[in-house]
């Protein structure tokens, strides 16, 4: 009798299913210890507890004992259906119609497979690893499968950090726009399932997390880094795990003017509508935050979408709707960190800023260091997440946020941003660069050279874009 290898999908499959059966045990195991503690003598009843008080969102990080308000739970519902919008079609939409026309589908396909593999990762165990109290480094496991949280929310209890934002789907589809055109779809599931683990939730955890040791909100944090909704956490993040894949990977064999600029332009447009969720909802309250969140992530945007326009005119020669729809992205990324810190006019420098910074990390730097990152990922989003990070301690207005940057005296703030931005980058990097090699050895990263002269689509999908 012989035994086939078992592919890269079998293997992923396999792993799902031994991870299912290990939390399935542990529920009946929990679930008979609760079963037990029911069939126990009842306690005297204890005192009515008093009524807890409103959440409140802002910058406030602890918030415990408290009831959600019910205008803001709307806003965070409305902003998580922003959120999931700008991946799901804003941001396939937006690779795509960059991508040659053989590989949309590939494209595609590997954003709708990043959310759905992500929300799985994210109930299983991501969200807890991230959001839970546990070490500076990492949160516990004591919400695995979401277990509780529905009691933490009916009763505004035993979660310390009940209002958290989050943007773990997004994070690491936004890689996969440096390695386009030739990873395999399987060595992929793989990468970004690794990732969002050890990568994604450990830094979300430094960051945002209630006693993470980069928090900015938590008191006994070694360095408090100032990070509204996701500039080391979100862009850096992506953009530095993107440099580490395109640099294994090596360069395609051919490359090709942008399949279809309107599809690109349908994905700027919705991904710059649902930006409003990503930041306007890191206020996780319906208040005065979260409306400067939004104004300044418009302004940003806006400054950041013409100044790039206006470069690549001097510099080209001509204007591109490709060149204007990436210049609004950078100008998206970069507000990201800065948007519950600063006022409209510090985000109309951030804005500009990431024309002019963005435009040269997709161009200039590109082609200095020599990689091939297919759709730009570390040029717009590692650079324009540094250049957001660093200038949220320039601009930070304390009556906006609640602390004070350089411009206002606070000059420690930019160094505590600059050591948060190397901090997450070496990580990440060294991290990376570890998952994509073990990746690599067990199932190979990338498609072979008929298969990429082919197209992705036909190759590993069997479909076609007419």
């Amino acid at each position: 009798m012989t035994f086939k290898k078992p592919t890269g999908a079998g293997l992923l499959a396999l792993a799902l299913g031994a991870l299912f059966a290990l939390f399935l045990s542990l529920s009946v195991i929990d679930h008979a210890y609760a079963e037990k503690a029911a069939a126990a003598p009842a306690a005297a009843p204890a005192a009515e507890p008093a009524s807890p008080p409103a959440c409140v969102g802002g910058t406030t990080p602890v918030l415990e004992n408290c009831t959600p308000n019910s205008g803001d739970t709307a806003w965070m519902l409305t902003s998580m259906a922003l959120v999931l919008m700008m991946t799901i079609p804003g941001l396939g939409l937006f690779y795509g119609g960059m991508v040659r026309k053989k590989n949309v589908g590939d494209t595609v396909m590997t954003t709708f497979a990043i959310t759905c593999l992500i929300s799985i990762l994210w109930l299983i165990c991501t969200y807890s690893l991230a959001f839970r109290a546990g070490t500076p480094f990492i949160g516990g496991l004591d919400r695995a499968f979401l277990q509780g949280i529905v009691s933490d929310i009916s009763k505004g209890i035993g979660n310390p950090n009940p209002l958290a934002p989050t943007f773990a789907i997004i994070t690491p589809a936004l890689i996969a726009g440096a390695f386009a055109e030739r990873m395999k779809f399987s060595a992929m599931l793989w990468f970004i399932g690794l990732w969002a683990i050890f990568v994604y939730s450990p830094i979300a955890h430094w960051v945002w997390g209630p006693d993470g040791f980069l928090a900015s909100g938590n008191a006994d944090a070694w360095v408090k880094v100032l990070d509204f909704a996701g500039g080391t956490v979100v862009h850096i993040n992506s953009g530095v795990a993107g440099l580490m894949a395109c640099l294994l990977l090596g360069k395609r064999k051919d490359t090709g003017p942008a399949h279809n600029m309107v599809l690109t332009f349908i994905g700027a447009s919705l991904l710059w509508v649902g930006w409003f969720g990503f930041n306007a909802g890191s206020a996780v309250s319906a208040g005065m935050q979260a409306g400067m969140a939004m104004t300044v992530t418009h302004m940003a945007t806006a400054a950041a979408a013409f100044t790039w326009m206006l470069v690549e005119w001097m510099m080209r020669g001509k204007p591109t709707v490709v060149g204007i729809c990436t210049g609004a992205v950078a100008g998206l990324v970069a507000i990201t960190p800065a948007s519950g810190f600063v006022g409209p006019l510090g985000s109309l420098c951030i804005g500009i800023a990431a024309g002019v910074l963005c435009y040269w990390g997709c161009t200039g730097l590109k082609h200095m260091l020599g990689y091939d990152d297919a759709l730009d990922a570390f040029g717009v989003h590692a650079v324009g997440g540094a250049v957001g990070a660093l200038l949220t301690g320039v601009f930070a207005v304390e009556q906006y946020g609640g602390t004070a940057g350089l411009i206002e005296g606070n000059a420690m703030q930019v160094v505590n941003q600059i050591e948060g931005i190397v901090i997450v980058f070496v990580y990440d990097a060294i991290v990376s660069l570890i998952i994509l090699k073990i990746v690599d050895i067990f199932i190979g990263l990338r498609v072979s050279d008929e298969v990429e002269r082919e197209g992705l689509d036909l190759a590993l999908h069997g479909e076609t874009v007419h």
